[in-house]
């Protein structure tokens, strides 16, 4: 069986979005539990030079939708990065998860060979397809969506391997 463009993106972003999702139904929880406001989770970061939390959910949403876009050969979508509730970056993440669903497998016909070109550095970047995706497009989303996850496990969010992976 080979493993198609598609399989290896969209239903891989959807279920870590979707599990993003159940962690942000395990911080509700908690907090209300615990007495804590959900916006300290928003602009919570892990060193003082590093992006919040609300930035991680917003790149890691942005990732989905680009890299799919771009496999499949479709407009990108344009969602301004202005979320500053913990109600609007939940919407956000369904929002992604949507989008996604929008796609079909047959869009991502020749995805692998397809051109994909980014602005790394100011200098456009050119990558087929498949490397795109496994060297750039899933590393990056992994990336911020761990670092959400960690964020959140480090306010004291009781959460483990068994979420992050769902």
């Amino acid at each position: 069986m080979t493993l198609s463009m598609y399989s290896a993106s969209v239903p891989v972003f959807t279920r870590m979005l979707k599990n993003l999702l159940a962690i942000f139904d395990k911080a509700e929880a908690h907090a209300a539990a615990n007495n804590i406001d959900l916006q300290t989770y928003v602009g919570s970061r892990l060193a003082d030079d590093m992006i919040p939390f609300s930035g991680q959910i917003q790149i890691a949403t942005d990732g989905a939708k680009g890299v799919s876009a771009r496999l499949a050969g479709q407009p990108l979508p344009s969602w301004p990065d202005d979320e500053v509730t913990w109600a609007e970056l939940r919407a956000r993440l369904q929002k992604a998860i949507d989008y996604l669903a929008t796609l079909s497998p047959e869009a991502f016909t020749g995805a692998d060979t397809r051109t994909v070109t980014l602005k790394i550095g100011g200098n456009d970047v050119e990558f087929d397809g498949e490397t795109y995706l496994l060297n750039r497009g899933l590393p990056n989303f992994y990336f911020h969506v761990t670092t959400a996850y960690d964020i959140l496990r480090h306010k004291g969010l009781p959460i483990g391997k068994k979420d992050y992976l769902g």
